[in-house]
């Protein structure tokens, strides 16, 4: 057996039967802890990510035709870090000339060098979480979170259901067809996994890792090179991540290009180049729908799997605890400013009202609590920029000023803290379904409509329908009456969006765990992909066999 598997192999066990059963498990802890991480590893992972400032950074053996970079944190400071950067078609020469010892590695190999990888990132995870925070605006505990164990859990998933996949069929088998009274036909047959060709993984500024993992994990699992183009605002996760995943590689005696860094310059990208050329077989996309749309028209024979916008919605109908439903939509709303493509946008309010542990509420008396809620969340300056973050891309806030002037303002956005940090707490707005559709586009970041609706069936059709036209990731509903909350699970099933219901405690629609939440399902507009599924995997390889008689 290869060694990296035999080693990891307990872990891969475990993810298979996680996935299997659907609970509650985690290969990596989420806490940033000295007593897990060890005592130094917080300190040492500053130390890592210090020393990589204002140098280049170093990838041996990459390509390389020019140095780039321009990260500049949300909290202020410029990383003044460069990259090796080569054009599209140095890049795939590169990738195509280490692609055919890799796909020739036995299922094990590959996998064992995966699950290695991951172990490493792991072990690093402080590091990597100074990364994210100064390249998204994450704060610390959120960007340790998501950049590190969360990402590597969602990447071991994607390992997990790539074996599964390319285990299902067996290498060989002895096949006897009958013949009556004559001897049987007996062959005997081999099946080989043949990968795609060359995966090309365009990762997003706000969750370079979480993001990424899934696709980068999946391909190379399956046998596929790998180059990774990142953000140009958030280059060094990925970069950590790329220098990794090449350690190992040339460690067990593979051609290092196999895992590439398409670092580039704002206003020099060269996606384009890279999607439009006829050797890139596999894009893991995520980002904006219209540059969506671009790949997939632009992306010729390719395989491509996109997680893209969505409006997601929440429908308050009623509820047994009205402090911690405005309390649990506080905080969706608040979490990295709403930076999240998770985030709701639009909470559906009967122009009624609804009925509550604390009595009748007006449609004023919700928007106005949850408001309220917001600023007792935030009232600490401390506690604020933890939950908020800062803004990772200053249109975000443009945006915002924009909005203003969409409906009534229910709740101003102002800035966190004073200083070098692009901070904005949540605007709220109220408006009227009946009387505008300014809800009905997703705009990033801390903007939130109260939308009054007829009743509650027509605030569950509208959310819905959204979902269909438009696309959405999540969804929520606060509900008392049964009924209701079946007809509203069978609306959201047929819109292709998950549903969360009567959040109250210290879960948030905003979240989704590895081995148990399929995160977008590919139902709708918001993405074609899960993360993740096998139909997420399977598609990366084919099963390609043959044949002969077998010799007495």
């Amino acid at each position: 057996m290869d060694a990296l598997f035999d080693r990891h192999q307990p872990t891969l066990a475990a993810a298979l039967k996680a996935a299997q059963e659907r609970g509650y498990w985690s290969a990596y802890p989420e806490i940033p802890s000295g007593k897990i991480y060890g005592e130094t590893a917080k300190d040492d992972g500053l130390a890592s990510y210090n020393a990589r400032l204002g140098k280049p950074f170093a990838l041996p053996g990459h390509p390389e035709t020019a140095k780039v970079g321009a990260e500049v944190s949300p909290f202020g400071p410029t990383l003044a870090i460069t990259y090796p950067a080569a054009d599209a078609d140095t890049l795939i020469a590169a990738s195509q000339a280490a692609a055919p010892a890799w796909a020739d590695a036995a299922v094990q190999t590959r996998v064992g060098i995966c699950l290695e990888v991951l172990a490493r990132l792991n072990r690093i995870s402080f590091e990597i979480a100074n990364a994210v925070m100064h390249t998204t605006g994450q704060a610390f505990a959120m960007a340790f979170q998501a950049g590190g164990p969360h990402a590597q859990d969602r990447g071991l998933e994607a390992v997990a259901y790539a074996f599964a996949e390319m285990t299902r069929t067996p290498a060989q088998a002895i096949w006897t067809k009958p013949q009556g009274k004559a001897e049987p036909i007996v062959l005997e047959k081999h099946w080989r996994i043949v990968p795609r060709g060359i995966s090309l993984m365009i990762g997003c500024q706000t969750f370079p890792t979480w993001n990424s993992y899934p696709g980068l994990f999946a391909s190379l699992a399956t046998g596929n090179t790998v180059i990774v183009k990142p953000h140009p605002g958030a280059i060094l996760p990925l970069a950590i991540t790329v220098s990794v995943i090449r350690q190992v590689l040339a460690e067990e005696g593979f051609d290092a290009n196999i895992a590439l860094l398409a670092a580039d310059a704002p206003g020099a990208e060269i996606t384009r180049d890279l999607v439009e050329n006829n050797a890139v077989q596999l894009i893991d996309y995520t980002g904006s729908n219209s540059f969506g749309d671009w790949v997939r028209k632009h992306a010729g024979d390719a395989q491509v799997y996109t997680e893209e916008a969505g409006v997601n919605s929440i429908v308050v109908a009623g509820t047994d605890d009205f402090a911690g439903m405005c309390a649990n939509i506080a905080f969706s709303l608040s979490l990295y400013s709403g930076q999240m493509c998770t985030a709701p946008q639009n909470i559906f309010v009967p122009r009624s009202g609804i009925e509550t542990d604390e009595g009748h509420k007006s449609f004023d008396d919700v928007a106005k609590a949850i408001a309220a809620a917001i600023d007792d969340l935030l009232a600490d300056p401390a506690r604020a920029a933890g939950v908020c973050g800062a803004i990772a891309n200053p249109a975000t806030l443009k945006r915002i000023e924009t909005a203003r002037s969409l409906g009534t303002l229910i709740r101003d956005s102002a800035p966190v803290t004073t200083g070098d940090a692009r901070t904005a707490t949540p605007l709220v707005l109220a408006v009227d379904a009946d009387k505008t559709d300014a809800h009905e586009e997703e705009r990033f970041g801390p903007i939130a409509f109260i939308v009054a609706v007829a009743d509650v069936a027509g605030g569950i059709e509208k959310a819905a329908s959204l979902a269909r036209r438009k696309g959405a990731i999540t969804a929520a509903l606060y509900d008392t009456d049964s009924s209701r909350i079946d007809a509203a699970c069978y609306a959201f099933a047929r819109a292709g969006v998950n549903l969360s219901i009567n959040l109250t405690g210290g879960i948030f629609v905003n979240q989704s765990a590895a081995f148990s939440d399929f995160h977008v399902t590919g139902a709708n507009p918001a993405g074609n992909a899960s993360l993740t599924d096998a139909a997420f995997v399977a598609n990366r390889f084919r099963t390609v066999m043959w044949r002969r008689p077998k010799a007495a």
